[in-house]
């Protein structure tokens, strides 16, 4: 089910019951699966819908505050049933299965706690598969512990258990697919609709004369539902195959056709191969390999790796659109609306309460955008500021419009004044569309009226990460690091008790050290002026017993003799008189 949708149902229990369709502008963007099975459907016409089914519920979903917190909410509870990527929790959990015991196993959660996860039975996958039965499946295919089959199964079970907590603690249904790749498990995800999930079941390799399951799974979908084949692409395709252009249903928005073009029309088609995709699909500004990625696809190759989830967004994009936005006052009230969207959405989703402020984690959420700015700081800033807009194509001679769906875009460097926290959302969303939207326009649509625009988007793209403590920031927090250095260098911290005496020098200075100065012209530390002679010194050495504690003496002074020079008194090692000699000896 939609999550639009979704919201609202958990909002109204009673909704779940009844035909629900979530309107923008104009436009049924989703519909629950009541509605569906009494004829509504996605980018459905408001009027058409009303008059499909009369006592259809249609709410209003233009703010998507709701959708984008409830998705935050369920994003953060799924993270707790993994440390990491599916596949290495099936690992493990692999390694420590019990073959003899598979009716009565433990799925482990964690790798540290023993006692965290659930009881499953590893003798039979959960859910449905397709094929819609396994006894296809070979025996000792089954039996082969570290074979696909029983990673399916532990995936399978895995996905259960996470969709049962989901529903339990947040009231939200989901389907789920399982398979070895993004590809294969989106699409078996969507067999069984709502809350099912499907395993797509081995074999997935030509072996044996055995035909695969992949092949015969992917051959009945039509080719523009093959995700990552865009709308272009497959009208491309379908043309192709077809050697005529695709008919359109008259009363659908956009992208479905009357043709139906299935995915083994294309792959047995004579000569189809990257070749030919290469002069369907190429030329300039297409995708690099784009031929080769397609090819693949269509015979159930992805190797797209999944990819962790940000804590920022990658970029943040709103837009509206319009039946008719043909006047540059119009369009300067739309963006200025825009904007202000735009840079509320960049303070909640790329800001933070500051860890020093007294504001509790709780009450963080209370906070808008424009309150209490100086006690938030910035996660992530965007780099780049782009401008779409989607003009109309003029009139045909018989009265009709080409059906278009090509977008124009600017861009330019995002403007540093959205970083300032203190000045309100207002003043600054007039600056920027005075100084950096308008001109962007006027670069985008250089004629001064006529445009007949139907959509305008803004996007703040290219977000990194600010100064922090993870590797992939722009920059590291060096402040954090120095409020955190005594803690982290605690067990590696030398203390020096010692103290340094209050008077290691007499002030009298003996007739004999003078005359023991006038045949050297320096001491060693040991010797200083108003000591005692020692019995044992060398040259009328005299040996330090007034006003010095012998636990001055350190170590750490190296493996030579400190001096005092006889003219300042200052102490060096004996290397560097010589040098300091020559010092005295300049001029003044």
């Amino acid at each position: 089910m939609s999550k639009y949708a979704a919201v609202f149902e958990k909002e109204d229990p009673k909704l779940r019951y009844l035909p629900l369709a979530v309107q923008q502008k104009q436009i049924i963007v989703t519909c629950n699966y009541e509605a569906r099975r009494q004829g509504l459907y996605k980018l459905q016409r408001v009027t058409e819908a009303r008059r499909k089914c009369p006592d259809a519920i249609i709410v209003l979903g233009e703010d998507l505050t709701p959708f984008r917190n409830a998705s935050k909410e369920n994003y953060d509870f799924l993270k707790r049933f993994a440390w990491s990527d599916v596949t290495d929790m099936v690992d493990y959990n692999l390694e420590v299965l019990n073959p003899h015991s598979l009716h009565s196993s433990f799925f482990h959660l964690s790798r540290n706690d023993p006692i965290v996860g659930f009881n499953f039975d590893c003798s039979s996958i959960a859910g449905h598969v397709v094929p819609p039965n396994d006894f296809g499946i070979d025996i000792a295919m089954k039996q082969d512990l570290g074979g696909l089959y029983l990673r399916l199964l532990l995936g399978s079970h895995l996905a259960q258990h996470v969709r049962h907590q989901l529903e339990e603690h947040k009231g939200y249904s989901s389907t789920v697919g399982i398979s070895t790749s993004k590809l294969l498990s989106k699409l078996v995800g969507n067999v069984n609709k709502p809350k099912g999930q499907t395993t797509l079941l081995p074999p997935y390799n030509v072996s044996g004369g055995s035909e695969s399951n992949v092949t015969s799974f992917l051959d009945e979908h039509d080719i523009g539902k093959i995700p990552g084949i865009g709308f272009k692409s497959a009208q491309r395709i379908r043309n192709h195959v077809l050697a005529r252009p695709v008919a359109f249903d008259a009363g659908l928005v956009y992208g479905s056709t009357k043709d139906n073009v299935k995915v083994r029309d294309v792959r047995m088609y004579p000569f189809m191969g990257v070749e030919v995709l290469e002069q369907l699909l190429g030329g300039p500004g297409a995708p690099k390999d784009i031929a080769i990625k397609i090819w693949r696809l269509i015979n159930g190759i992805d190797t797209t790796e999944v990819a962790c989830a940000r804590e920022v967004p990658q970029q943040i994009s709103i837009e509206d659109s319009y039946i008719r936005l043909d006047t540059m006052a119009e369009v300067e009230r739309e963006l200025r609306l825009l904007s202000k969207s735009l840079l509320t959405r960049i303070r909640i989703d790329l800001s933070c309460i500051r860890d020093n402020d007294d504001v509790s984690a709780d009450n963080q959420g209370e906070h808008t955008a424009d309150s209490i700015s100086p006690s938030r700081e910035w996660l992530a800033y965007p780099k780049t500021l782009r401008l779409t807009t989607r003009p109309r194509p003029p009139m045909n001679p018989d009265g009709t419009r080409s059906r278009t769906f090509n977008r124009l875009s600017r861009s330019c460097d995002m403007p540093s004044l959205i970083l300032n926290l203190d000045e309100s959302i207002e003043h600054l969303s007039e600056t920027l569309v005075r100084d950096t939207l308008v001109p962007l326009f006027h670069r985008l649509h250089p004629e001064r009226s006529g445009w007949d625009l139907s959509l305008m988007n803004l996007c703040a793209a290219s977000i990194s990460l600010t100064a922090a403590s993870a590797r992939d920031g722009a920059g590291r927090d060096i402040s954090k690091m120095f409020k955190m250095q005594d803690l982290v260098l605690k067990h590696w911290k030398v203390a020096d008790t010692d103290t340094a005496p209050v008077n290691c020098y007499s002030a009298d200075v003996d007739e004999r050290a003078l005359e023991n100065l006038e045949k050297k012209p320096y001491v060693t530390s040991k010797e200083t002026l108003g000591g005692v002679v020692g019995e044992g010194g060398k040259d009328g050495a005299i040996e330090t017993t007034q006003g010095c504690d012998s636990s001055w003496e350190s170590d750490d002074e190296g493996p030579w003799p400190n001096y005092n020079c006889a003219k300042c008194g200052l102490a060096m090692p004996d290397f560097a008189m010589i040098a300091h000699e020559r010092f005295h000896d300049f001029p003044d």
